[in-house]
């Protein structure tokens, strides 16, 4: 059976629970761009990437997204997103492996892409990076990750940067500042419902 608090029991319990989130605030002084990588077999990884994409505009910060695997243009988040000013969205794939079946052609298509996202890692401008999907491209071997891991690490020193893609190698978390991984609880494609525009088109 769940507690009953008083009033004045509630009070002092969020008055001892602020002051511990008061100090922990306080002791975060630390100012500088962060690694985040957004991981698991869950739905909402590119969707939580696009959600900082979206706040980091509403600052009047500089956006650019690199979107790796998906060979898409007509997304319900680019349609919002591409003609923003202070974004840069380019879609750099040419659709999943099981579609494509191509693995030269894959890994061609790869390092093309790597080379935008390299651009965007190296221009002080730009303050977020979203590298969506990247997470395949080093399972699969079309991309090296410690070059990969070298030109994240090598951005300038105010810049956020954004992995998603199931299976993120443990060098990439590693070097991650904040790491989520979302978890499939229930999905329904599996019960036979296809992909729906506003949810995940």
């Amino acid at each position: 059976m769940a507690d009953i608090l008083t009033d004045d029991h509630h009070r002092q319990r969020m008055e001892r629970k602020k002051a511990v989130v008061d100090a922990a605030i306080a002791r975060a002084d630390d100012e500088r761009g962060l690694l985040l990588v957004l991981t698991g077999n869950g739905k909402g990884k590119s969707s939580s990437a696009l959600g900082m994409a979206a706040r980091a505009l509403g600052y009047g910060m500089k956006v650019g997204v690199a979107q790796f695997i998906k060979g898409r243009s007509d997304t319900g988040e680019e349609a919002f997103f591409r003609g923003l000013p202070g974004m840069d969205w380019h879609v750099l794939g040419e659709g999943f492996t099981w579609e494509t079946q191509n693995r030269a052609r894959d890994i061609e298509t790869a390092r093309r892409g790597w080379a935008v996202a390299q651009a965007f890692l190296a221009d002080p401008a730009v303050h977020l990076v979203v590298l969506d999907e990247l997470t395949y491209l080093l399972r699969y071997g079309y991309l090296e990750v410690d070059m990969v891991l070298a030109g994240i690490a090598a951005r300038p020193p105010h810049q956020h940067v954004v992995v998603t893609g199931r299976g993120a190698p443990q060098d990439l978390i590693a070097l991650a500042d904040t790491v989520t991984e979302m978890r499939d609880v229930k999905h329904a494609f599996r019960a036979g419902v296809k992909a729906q525009k506003g949810i995940d088109l």
